[in-house]
């Protein structure tokens, strides 16, 4: 497994962080993580709402 990197910093030292994972990437992961947000992003949009009722 891969190292867990914690979240911790400036905003400016975690987007660096971010980009250096993505360039480090190769371009099937960038591709699987782009279709995964697709997938949930449809996922989200089509479900059904579900509604509380009010007493």
């Amino acid at each position: 497994m891969k190292n867990v990197m914690l979240n911790f910093g400036s905003p400016k030292e975690l987007e660096a962080r971010r980009i250096a994972e993505i360039k480090s990437l190769s371009y099937l992961e960038r591709l699987e993580r782009l279709m995964t947000i697709i997938e949930v992003s449809y996922k989200l949009k089509s479900a059904k709402i579900i509604q509380s009722k009010k007493r």
